[in-house]
């Protein structure tokens, strides 16, 4: 892939406002992989990763205390729904099995009443109750961004696509929010994206 810092740019500027966009946050394990998957999706405009479900204050990696690695999906809901990405978190675990380490549980986190709403009728349609599953049904309280090094992970061993980054003039916490970013570090993961070949005509 021929990537410029003219595309980085054009791709970023073009995507959906953080204003239009919903956020949905799961945990499945260690982030770095569902990071990347849910990254790939059509619709989805940004991801991150950090730790919630806890109480302690301030966690980091090295320090979670009751926290759960965790993942951030940003989507343009007239592309993606929550309702979908909702299917696609719990084809990705089983549901009635739950890990012992708290760092790597399976949970659910709405932030809102509406997607609250929609994970009730999800549950109900697959046969599901909250308290039936191993999968922790919470409300979100709080999302900590992850430490740099882990955000974007795999396209982050990818020195030829972080060496447009840095030309393009992206320090961490750009590439962290990049909607490319996202895109691209599904890509380094093995997953298809709909990653633009030729640069965008300017507007």
């Amino acid at each position: 892939m021929n990537l410029t810092e003219t595309r980085i740019r054009e791709y970023d500027r073009r995507a959906t406002a953080s204003d239009e966009t919903e956020t949905a946050t799961f945990g499945l394990g260690c982030f770095w992989g569902p990071d990347a998957q849910f990254g790939a999706v059509d619709g989805v405009v940004r991801t991150r990763v950090g730790y919630a479900g806890g109480t302690s204050r301030d966690p980091t990696y090295h320090s979670l205390g009751d926290h759960t690695e965790v993942f951030q999906v940003e989507f343009d809901p007239a592309t993606v729904t929550y309702r979908e990405l909702l299917d696609l978190a719990f084809e990705s675990h089983t549901p009635h099995h739950q890990t012992g380490k708290t760092q790597y549980q399976n949970v659910v986190l709405t932030a809102t009443a509406a997607q609250q709403a929609t994970l009730t009728e999800f549950l109900s349609s697959r046969g599901f109750t909250a308290d039936g599953i191993g999968t922790r049904i919470e409300q979100l309280s709080r999302f900590y961004p992850a430490e740099d090094y882990h955000q974007k992970y795999k396209l982050r061993s990818v020195s030829s696509l972080m060496d447009a980054f840095d030309e393009a003039g992206y320090d961490d916490e750009a590439v962290r929010e990049s909607p490319i970013a996202a895109k691209l570090n599904g890509y380094a993961a093995g997953h298809d994206v709909a990653v633009l070949e030729e640069p965008p005509a300017s507007e």
